[in-house]
């Protein structure tokens, strides 16, 4: 089974298990948390985007169960985030040094790194981790268990039109948040594209029978600029946490050159980032999605026919 809807299938039907299957990998990766925290809490946190992207997909079909289990895995996802960011500003001190080797040659963003991974540490032994994770467990097996409550439209059309309506929301979304970004180059502007790019990504991915082609490119794109907005989130929240009042990175003669670096790498994600979602996200979302209703609506009532030729040819 894939991350990717089948035209050939019911949509409530494929809905339900894809949404199944990421729930219960998000489950997994919860168990073996609190032995590997890292990469656990982070393969989770990716779990339940793609939970999330789906039910924003579908979301005109069934608007009061997306209302219910998109908050439900809001929630979820938000308990983790604190250990996950944890390692996120470590993983920034790093690719800082590999960024500018002439001016870290003699460790000076150390101080700063020992102190990232002492406070991740804590996070990660404390036994807050074990309660948080116990909380998120119990939330996804009871959001797995309402998976049956969904009912979709089934009827080729009327599918078509939910998924085109749900990928025109999403790249509405980037758009305006591009155009914020660009205009005002707010934090929160960015963080908004970012979260717009990540989900139209997996939208590409769960229409990927469905959208028009080339497509290969188009996700590849999305994927990069996804990273991109992704570091220039952590890049934001580190220089956030270098104006905070109790120094949380230490004195500003012990974070000098960091603060220093974080400016310039953020000045050039910015720059990057903009220009990439502007080729990606500059066309009107009524065209981009226009295609793809018109694709959609026709696949889905050909696997219909199929479906209905099928006993008769039999």
């Amino acid at each position: 089974m894939s991350f990717r809807i089948d035209p050939r299938l019911p949509l409530t039907g494929e809905v339900r298990r894809i949404l199944a299957e990421e729930i219960g990998k998000a489950l997994v990766h919860l168990d073996a948390a609190l032995g590997q925290p890292e990469q656990a809490l982070h393969k989770c946190r990716k779990r339940l985007k793609n939970v999330r992207a789906l039910l924003r997909l579908v979301r005109s079909g069934d608007e009061i169960f997306f209302v219910a289990e998109n908050q439900c895995y809001r929630d979820v996802a938000g308990l983790l985030a604190g250990p996950r960011e944890a390692t996120a500003l470590i993983e920034t001190v790093d690719r800082l040094a590999a960024d500018f080797p002439e001016h870290c040659a003699d460790g000076g963003l150390n101080v700063v790194r020992e102190r990232l991974v002492a406070r991740q540490q804590a996070l990660h032994a404390g036994a807050d981790l074990a309660a948080t994770i116990d909380t998120a467990i119990a939330a996804c097996e009871a959001g797995r268990s309402r998976i049956g409550t969904l009912a979709l439209p089934d009827l080729p059309e009327q599918a078509a039109d939910i998924l085109a309506e749900g990928a025109r929301l999403t790249l509405r979304r980037a758009r305006k948040a591009l155009g914020r970004a660009g205009s005002r180059g707010d934090a929160d502007d960015f963080h908004d594209l970012r979260k717009a790019a990540k989900t139209h990504g997996m939208h590409l991915s769960l229409l990927g029978r469905l959208w028009p082609t080339p497509i290969k490119a188009r996700r590849k794109a999305v994927d990069e600029l996804g990273e991109r907005l992704g570091e220039l989130h952590d890049v934001l929240v580190m220089r956030a946490l270098l104006d905070a009042e109790d120094w949380p990175l230490g004195p500003p003669k012990e974070t000098r050159l960091l603060a220093k670096l974080l400016k310039r790498s953020e000045k050039h994600l910015k720059k990057t980032c903009l220009a990439e979602a502007a080729d990606l996200f500059g066309d009107s979302p009524k065209r981009s999605t226009r295609k793809l209703a018109r694709k959609a609506r026709d696949d889905l009532a050909g696997a219909a026919r199929h479906e209905e030729d099928a006993p008769a040819a039999a």
